[in-house]
């Protein structure tokens, strides 16, 4: 377990990477891409969103969501992924919506650093947002 420290332009820095930004969200494409198809379905992507469970806590404490409302809540999230609404998320729909993602976090942090616990195995955007900032100063020291 660690801490890393970041903040807005360490985001856009690591969306400005398109190298490392690509690996990044190919990575986790594939990762989610379940049945290998090459797309993410309806279930493939709301899987991921539960597995993060952002909507099934507040402040840490476990709230009850009505099952209907988390329905409607993933199948909104899904639309905005399905830039083409053909039912399915493509590698370049999924790239777009995560920068589109990332930008808008970089834009909330602003300048104001936020420290934040990562285990060693996180494999998140912001861990690779920082990772890709600290080989750039490693690679900066004499």
């Amino acid at each position: 377990m660690g801490v890393v420290i970041l903040d807005g332009s360490t985001v856009r820095a690591f969306v400005s990477d398109d190298t490392a930004f690509k690996k990044t969200v190919d990575d986790r494409f594939a990762e989610l891409d379940l049945n290998r198809d090459g797309v993410l379905s309806r279930s493939e992507l709301r899987k991921a969103f539960e597995s993060l469970r952002l909507l099934e806590t507040h402040f840490g404490m476990d709230v009850a969501t009505p099952p209907e409302d988390l329905t409607r809540l993933y199948n909104s999230i899904f639309e905005k992924f399905d830039g083409d609404h053909n039912g399915t998320v493509d590698l370049e729909e999924f790239r777009s919506e995560m920068k589109q993602i990332l930008l808008a976090i970089a834009d909330g942090l602003g300048s104001s650093p936020i420290q934040m616990v990562i285990e060693d195995d996180d494999q998140s955007f912001l861990k690779a947002a920082a990772d890709l900032e600290a080989s750039k100063v490693q690679q900066q020291r004499p």
